[in-house]
Parts: C-alpha cells; sequence; structure tokens
C-alpha cells in the first residue's frame, strides 16, 4: 500500500471509472480491485486534499457496484418486531479499532461466501478519539473492504454508544447535548445510518421511582431521536437504539424498560405525533466492556443473564414494535454461550476487545514491547490502585491503535497473514452461532437501499 498524491489518484481512478459531478461509473471492477488498496490507504494517510478525493472515489465507487450505506431500522421494526423470521438470528455489531481496511476484508470474505447481509461495523464515541477514526474514515475502509471482496447489497455502518457523559452533563446540559448532536451530524453526513444514543450514564438509582430513575436518560434519547429525523436524508428512517442499563452495572429489568419507554414515547410525542421511535434497546445482563481482567492477566468467568434479554426483547417486540433487546461487552464471552443469543431471540450483539485481543496475539514481540512501553509511560494515570501489570496492560492497550495506527497497517504480510486468518476463523465462529449466515435474502428483502449522491471535491 501506498499513499498516492490528488493528481495521481485522480489519473489513476480515471482509468477504471467515468467521473462525474456526483457519481461513478466503474469501467473495470478488477482492475479498481487492484488499486483499492492505495486508495484506502490514501484515504487514511494521505494530505487533507487525497483523503477527500480518494473518500469520494470509494464513495462513489461503491454505490456504483451496487454497495449502498442503509439504515437496519426496516428490518429491526418490521420482520424482527413481528417475530416473521423463519429461523431467529442475533445481528453481529463489530467494532473495528485498529488495521480496519485488513480486518474488516475477513467480515466481508465471510459475508461473501455465505450469503451473509445482517451484519454492523461500527465505532464508539470514545473509539473515534483514541482509535484516531472520523466517520468519513472508517466509512471509507468499510466500503473499501466490500468492494475488495466482491460484496454487494445494503452495508450497516453504526455509532456506537454514542455517550453522555454525567460530570459534564450535569455542570452543563445544553452544551453536552450540543457535543451529542454534533458528533451526530457528522456521522451520519458519513452515512452512519445506525445511531445508538447512550445517556443511560445519566440514570439515578436514588430517585424513588423507575421513571424518576431513568429521567435523564429518556429526556435526552427523546431529544436526540427527533434531532436524528430531522437530519437524516430523504428517503432513509435512520436505526436509533437507546440504553437502559449502563455496561457493567446493575442487570436491567423489564420494569425498568417500561418506565423508560413510558418516559420517552411522551417526550418524543412533543416533537411530533409520528415520529418513528427507537427500535432496539441496550440491556446490562452482567457482562462489562472488554472483560474483567484477573491479576494474571486472565480473564474473569462472566454470570450472564439471558432471561434479561428474553423477557425484555419480549416486552420490546409486543408493545413497542421494536426488535428486541441488545447485549453489549459480548466479545469475551466463552464460545460455547453465543448461540444462546439467538435462542433467547437477542436482537443484537456487540463485539470489539476479542478482536483486539487476536490482534495483539499475534503482534511481534519487539512492538508489542514498544506499545507496552509507550502505555506504561503515557498512560500511567489510568493505572488503578491494586492493579497488576498485566491487568494495565489489558484494560490500556486498545488506546495504543490511535497512536500506532499506521505502524498497524504497515505490518509485513508474514505478520498479517496468521493473524488475520485467526480472525475469519473467529468471523466464521460468530456469524454460525449467531445464525447470520444466508441473511442476505431477508435483508435484501425488507431493506430499501437509498444512494445518497454528494459532489466531488474536486
Amino acid at each position: 500500500m501506498k499513499v498516492l498524491k490528488k493528481e495521481e489518484l485522480l489519473n489513476l481512478a480515471s482509468q477504471v471509472m467515468d467521473i462525474k459531478e456526483k457519481e461513478v461509473k466503474v469501467k473495470d471492477e478488477g482492475k479498481l480491485k487492484e488499486l483499492i488498496d492505495d486508495f484506502i490507504y490514501t484515504a487514511v494517510f494521505g494530505d487533507e486534499e487525497a483523503k477527500e478525493a480518494a473518500r469520494w472515489l470509494i464513495r462513489a465507487s461503491a454505490l456504483d457496484l451496487g454497495i449502498v450505506p442503509s439504515s437496519i431500522h426496516q428490518l429491526y421494526t418490521g420482520p424482527m418486531a413481528r417475530q416473521e423470521l423463519p429461523n431467529w438470528f442475533t445481528v453481529p455489531a463489530m467494532n473495528i479499532r485498529g488495521m480496519t481496511y485488513d480486518v474488516m476484508r475477513q467480515i466481508f470474505k465471510v459475508a461473501v461466501e455465505k450469503d451473509v447481509g445482517a451484519f454492523i461495523l461500527e465505532i464508539a464515541k470514545s473509539e473515534i478519539g483514541y482509535t484516531n477514526q472520523r466517520p468519513a474514515e472508517y466509512t471509507a475502509c468499510v466500503l473499501a473492504a466490500a468492494i475488495k471482496e466482491g460484496f454487494r447489497g445494503a452495508v450497516f455502518v453504526q455509532g456506537d454508544h454514542f455517550q453522555f457523559k454525567a460530570d459534564s452533563y450535569f455542570k452543563d446540559p445544553e452544551k453536552e447535548l450540543e457535543n451529542i448532536k454534533a458528533l451526530t451530524k457528522e456521522a451520519i453526513e458519513a452515512d452512519f445510518y445506525n445511531i445508538d444514543i447512550d445517556p443511560s450514564t445519566l440514570v439515578d438509582y436514588s430517585k424513588p421511582t423507575l421513571k424518576e430513575q431513568q429521567y435523564h436518560n429518556y429526556i435526552n434519547t427523546a431529544k436526540m431521536t427527533a434531532y436524528i429525523r430531522e437530519i437524516e436524508p430523504e428517503g432513509i428512517t435512520v436505526s436509533v437504539g437507546g440504553e437502559i442499563g449502563h455496561i457493567g452495572g446493575k442487570n436491567s429489568t423489564p420494569e425498568e424498560f417500561e418506565a423508560f419507554m413510558e418516559g420517552y414515547l411522551e417526550e418524543l410525542h412533543k416533537y411530533g405525533e409520528n415520529l418513528p421511535h427507537i427500535s432496539k434497546i441496550s440491556v446490562q445482563t452482567g457482562t462489562e466492556h472488554g472483560g474483567v481482567p484477573l491479576p494474571d492477566g486472565r480473564i474473569a468467568k462472566v454470570k450472564l443473564d439471558f432471561s434479561v434479554l428474553e423477557k425484555i426483547g419480549e416486552v420490546a417486540r409486543k408493545k413497542y414494535q421494536m426488535a428486541g433487546a441488545v447485549q453489549h461487552g459480548a466479545s469475551t464471552l466463552p464460545d460455547e454461550l453465543f448461540h444462546k443469543f439467538p435462542e433467547v431471540k437477542t436482537a443484537e450483539i456487540h463485539l470489539a476487545t476479542g478482536f483486539q485481543n487476536i490482534i495483539y496475539d499475534h503482534l511481534p514481540e519487539d512492538f508489542k514491547e514498544e506499545i507496552y512501553s509507550w502505555l506504561k509511560s503515557e498512560l500511567k494515570s489510568e493505572w488503578k490502585e491494586g492493579w497488576t501489570e498485566q491487568q494495565f496492560i489489558y484494560k490500556t492497550r486498545k488506546k495504543a491503535f490511535g497512536k500506532f495506527k499506521k505502524s498497524f497497517w504497515d505490518l509485513p504480510e508474514r505478520v498479517k497473514e496468521p493473524m488475520l486468518k485467526a480472525l475469519y476463523d473467529k468471523f466464521y465462529f460468530l456469524f454460525e452461532q449467531l445464525r447470520v449466515f444466508g441473511t442476505k435474502e431477508i435483508v435484501e428483502k425488507t431493506i430499501t437501499k437509498v444512494k445518497v449522491l454528494k459532489e466531488k471535491p474536486f
């Protein structure tokens, strides 16, 4: 892979596509697949002019080939909400923190081989910061990987945990709301047509009633839903997710969910009678993001309460026409648990740290040592009292993906090959366990693909 200058990029592009004001016509897909490695490398590491041009060319090429950023709302509020799936599946939503293009290619490989349509590629608000991947860059990686692997159809890109900071919110609620709005606008403009709003950090369990406890959560979820409906592109209903249980906290209950929904729907109706509401709800079942590292570096076993997902999911579908409950923090769970998620009709499952662990397991020792030295030097303030060095490294090493982004991308093929094979195997396993093989057909039938054209920036 190499960085191209804008003139070089446009010259190469003109050999494989006809470039118009708002779109392109791909003339030679085979040649485009050869060039796409350099296009995406430029979209990530080029100068600003070249980055912008590369991202537009990748996006326009994808649209012409029938690779279309889409909202999963119609699937969630249609066949899933009505329980009309012939065989229930749980949609995997995967946070890719580093080596993004290479890792996503493994996902699209499995998708093409096994006719998978129901899967989401996502990045959380916190990850956008510490991995140094703004939404437009992340989407470019998604679309470039789809082009490279010959994927066709709807692609679902999601903003995960667009989370309110409790300290900031209670100091200045409007300012924190505006921060979340600004990120949401940036994300939707970058084709994130699936957004998970997370004010669950504002829940106050000291209040006497469930509805009062959820007050700041539901009013801000309603405000954000209304804002998203204002700015979403014509013809697209962005899939919006809510959250009632802050991950790592106490387990959620159906009663909490109903109290949240009562307040949320009352609030949302103030903005308009028929605004589409959230399509899913994230709950706490006993997991923690990244898992809980023990002093020796192993991950503690989790007692996960599947009945939470089942009971809240049932209420969500029957009472509110939603897809059901969402499981966060699941990628470090034991392999033997994953088949249970579709059995209890979980709508969606978020997976991240397990993929990061595979990457780290395959890194050369000298590179790993360089990263760990940086963590101990630059992030020592995050070393909590009582943590061993293994616990500190396990909890903080995700934050090296931004600082060492180019080094990760530039790893030699001999290092990448076994790593990417292990990731491919993991995606294959998860997709099989979650029953998403063969879901291309239902996605094609259900999702309206809307091509949002944009003026070329050059």
